[in-house]
Parts: C-alpha cells; sequence; structure tokens
C-alpha cells in the first residue's frame, strides 16, 4: 500500500510539473522573440519577432519591417529595443501588426539584397497579408527604407521614413506607393533637406506622399512619430496598389 501510494505521489508531482509546461507552450506569443534568418550567407540577419495577441484567429496579418538607426548596430538584439516599435512593445503595447525588427551587423548599413531575403523568409513562414507590408525606419533606417522600396518598388503598401535620405532620381518609380516621412527642421545629424528632395520629387512624379515637420525637434523626430496612433491607424488603410 505504501509503495501505490508513492507512486501516486510521484505521478502527481509529474503532473504538476508538466501542466504549467504545456499551458504555456500552447499560449500565442507575446513580446519579442529572438529570431535568426534561416537563410546562410553574409546577409543573415538577426531579428525581433512580434505576432498579434490573437495570431491564431485571423488567415493573415499586416506586416511592419522596422529598421533601426546607426546607435543600434551589433550583436546586441536588446539594443533594438531602444526606439521605435521594438521599444514601445517592450512596454507593453500591442500592434496589430505582425512586426519583424532586425539588427544590422555593427560593420555594414543596411542592404536591401539582405532586407528582401529577410522578407522572402518571413513571408514563407507566417501568415502575412502580402498586400500589406508596410516598411519604416529612423535615421540610418530612414535611408533604409527609401533604398529597399527603390529595390522592389512594387512589393509594398506604404512607407515611413523617419529622419533620413534617399535618391531623388527614384521618385517616378515610388510614386504609386503611399508615403508619410517624418522630419525634424533642426535635425543636426541628417539635414533636414534631405526628406525635403525625395518630398519635392514625389510631388513631382504626381507620388501619394504626407510630409510632417516638426518645426522644433532635432534628430529624435522618431519618439513623436511612433507615439502618434495616427501613424498606425493610417498604415492600417493602406494596401498595395494592383499592378
Amino acid at each position: 500500500m505504501k509503495k501505490l501510494t508513492l507512486k501516486i505521489v510521484i505521478l502527481l508531482a509529474g503532473a504538476a510539473v508538466l501542466v504549467p509546461f504545456m499551458a504555456s507552450a500552447a499560449e500565442p506569443t507575446t513580446g519579442q522573440k529572438p529570431s535568426e534568418a534561416d537563410r546562410s550567407g553574409k546577409g543573415q540577419l538577426k531579428y525581433l519577432l512580434h505576432l498579434p495577441k490573437d495570431y491564431d484567429q485571423k488567415e493573415s496579418w499586416p506586416l511592419m519591417l522596422f529598421l533601426h538607426g546607426i546607435g543600434e548596430r551589433g550583436e546586441n538584439l536588446d539594443r533594438v529595443k531602444l526606439h521605435g516599435p521594438p521599444k514601445l512593445i517592450a512596454a507593453g503595447k500591442e500592434f496589430p501588426f505582425i512586426v519583424v525588427s532586425p539588427q544590422c551587423p555593427g560593420d555594414r548599413w543596411w542592404k536591401p539584397e539582405d532586407l528582401s531575403a529577410l522578407l522572402d523568409e518571413i513571408v514563407g513562414k507566417y501568415k502575412v497579408d502580402k498586400d500589406r507590408i508596410y516598411v519604416t525606419g529612423l535615421s540610418m533606417g530612414g535611408f533604409g527604407t527609401w533604398s529597399l522600396a527603390a529595390f522592389s518598388p512594387d512589393r509594398f503598401a506604404a512607407l515611413v521614413p523617419i529622419c533620413g535620405g534617399g535618391d531623388p532620381n527614384t521618385a517616378a518609380r515610388l510614386a504609386h506607393v503611399p508615403i508619410w516621412v517624418f522630419h525634424g527642421a533642426k535635425d543636426p545629424v541628417v539635414p533636414f533637406k534631405r526628406s525635403e528632395e525625395m518630398v519635392a520629387a514625389l510631388k513631382k512624379a504626381n507620388g501619394n506622399v504626407k510630409f510632417t515637420v516638426y518645426p522644433e525637434a532635432g534628430h529624435d523626430s522618431w519618439t513623436e512619430a511612433y507615439n502618434n496612433p495616427e501613424l498606425y491607424d493610417w498604415l492600417l488603410q493602406q494596401k498595395r496598389a494592383a499592378k
């Protein structure tokens, strides 16, 4: 009888350990999960992945790709959480997007080829609405947003480059993409004229562009931009134009 009682106690103890484990395994992904692209090669990127809390309840979700600035490069993914959507997610904000926030290696700038390969992988793995892929970034990531869009202009539903710059000669190929540009008028790092030139070129090409200027802001125009709920409402209204 003692042996039987001992077996029951052991089984119950095992179940007590197993049940919480099974419950946590079944919970939806929240917060941001450190991940790494499976594709081999020099362009392999680590990234933070955020899935909406009710991810399993829909067939597809919009995707927001966030590109950080030069100060967050390296091997420590926690640095990606210093600004922008990853910072907000870390503070508890829920986004109705799949949010992918890659980290650029410390000795490089954003390369559109690497980012395109990452997007290919994310689209293959997760429930992404291919007609609602958005790209945004700040500073170096603002430059990356412009260059990635110019590299594959028919892939994106909307762009939000913040205090960055691009090549005005690419404006014609971006004219069909809704773009919301942000910049601080007193930016001492990336001159305000870099955004101003892109906006002027887009308007000349009859582009779909909005331009928000913060008159007193320096380089950090991204905090106010990313704290604006209208930005995310606007993104959700955008859908890739039919070819």
